[in-house]
């Protein structure tokens, strides 16, 4: 009876909440959802293949690949169900961190400290890459694992005491979250007690948004975000970014930037026309499911429905407008996209301050059934594993779970594997 009680008023309390946040669902179109490579409705089909193609397009060092990167394409790390979507790929992110004498080993291993101190008092320095010629790139958490020749292969030190894989995210649906204004994410954020940070739009200068893409929400725009993965992820320079980070063994000849054709153009015009990940069916026992997530508070985080941006909303400091494709629409990614402490955090300081280091970005869990790998860093291959990991903010809910009987756990990983 207790149980059932303390089921009821959580139901309730989200329920109220969720009214409150999403009143403007009830006038909102739905998304278009499925793998099907094809446009949203933002741009025509045709544009949408032509940009997919330079998604494809495979890089060779002759025009700007490398000379240290992690792939020669960007469907290398984004093609699961179509492209775009989420693979098994990882990239290495690395550097130290201090706090106090016994710093790391304390702050990951003392539970109740790292959750006194929420992390204040880490500093953390990102990795010096070494080159096998000995030259070095300092101040570079992300650490390539490809080069073009032996001599650019970066190398890490012992220096570095922290160092995590990163899962490659999808893209699906990203057009719709870039939509959402910053205010729908701030009031989450004084809601559940997540994190949104402040990040810079890299194509309108002095304008700061909401970070919502990368694990670490690095970047608000897509322009940008597509800007920093293909210099970073791939080492061709662009407007963005038109500095080569080393020239060791670049070809002779190739131009600066590497970016002459404006490909950062169609990669994120592809990213700004795919659909939202699908459901699968949603049968009785889904919905079922689905109100034990809730109950147990899951969905405090994992929010269930966002609305974008009317259409004609300008953003990015006026560089781009919300079409009739993207505006008022509601959509479903069961995350906040804001930072929180689960216990899981890396150590890694990105764009935000020193106490979002353990820190991750919420899992949007939509298209979690097509992943086999699961939290940031792949560590979870169940969802039960992956549930298990979460403790800090989000140890009330682990507990919860814990309580539920068998047929209420099997009744959740039937909605999870739904999504």
């Amino acid at each position: 009876m207790r149980r059932t009680i303390f089921l009821a008023t959580v139901v309730l309390t989200t329920t109220l909440l969720a009214i409150s946040m999403y009143l403007g669902a009830q006038s909102a179109a739905e998304a278009p959802a499925a793998f099907d490579d094809q446009t949203n409705g933002t741009t025509s089909q045709s544009a949408m293949d032509t940009a997919a193609a330079v998604f494809s397009e495979i890089e060779t060092p002759a025009k700007g690949l490398g000379p240290i990167y992690n792939a020669t394409s960007c469907v290398e790390c984004h093609q699961n169900m179509a492209v775009g979507g989420a693979a098994q790929t990882t990239v290495l992110r690395a550097g130290h961190g201090s706090r106090g004498e016994h710093a790391r080993d304390n702050y990951l291993h003392d539970s109740k400290r790292r959750s006194d101190t929420n992390g204040s008092s880490t500093t953390f320095t990102a990795a010096t890459a070494v080159l096998t010629d000995g030259e070095t790139i300092p101040d570079r958490s992300l650490i390539n694992q490809r080069a073009i020749c032996a001599d650019a292969q970066s190398h890490l030190s012992t220096a570095e005491n922290i160092s995590t894989p990163r899962l490659a995210l999808s893209v699906f649906g990203d057009a719709f979250v870039e939509a959402v204004p910053d205010a729908t994410l701030l009031a989450l954020a004084r809601q559940n007690g997540g994190e949104a940070i402040m990040v810079p739009v890299l194509e309108s200068p002095n304008t700061s948004e909401v970070g919502r893409f990368g694990w670490k929400n690095q970047h608000a725009s897509l322009f940008s975000f597509a800007g920093d993965a293909y210099f970073n992820e791939m080492g061709i320079t662009n407007e963005l970014f038109p500095d080569e980070l080393t020239t060791t063994c670049e070809p002779a000849g190739v131009p600066h930037p590497n970016d002459v054709d404006h490909d950062l153009v169609n990669l994120t015009l592809f990213m700004r026309t795919t659909k939202v990940p699908p459901r699968g069916p949603i049968t009785v026992q889904v919905n079922q499911g689905q109100a034990i997530f809730e109950a147990i508070g899951c969905a405090n985080c994992h929010v269930s429905t966002l609305v974008t941006a009317p259409a004609g909303t300008t953003i990015h400091g006026g560089t781009y407008v919300v079409s009739a494709a993207l505006g008022n629409m509601q959509f479903h990614p069961f995350g906040d996209f804001l930072l929180h402490d689960i216990g899981t955090g890396d150590g890694i300081q990105q764009n935000g301050p020193a106490d979002t280091a353990y820190k991750i970005r919420t899992a949007p869990l939509w298209g979690l059934r097509t992943r086999t790998q699961l939290l940031h860093d792949g560590s979870a291959i169940t969802l039960e594993q992956a549930i298990q990991k979460h403790t800090h903010e989000a140890a009330s809910e682990a507990q919860k779970y814990n309580q539920l009987t068998p047929a209420q756990k099997q009744l959740l990983n039937v909605f999870l594997n739904s999504l």
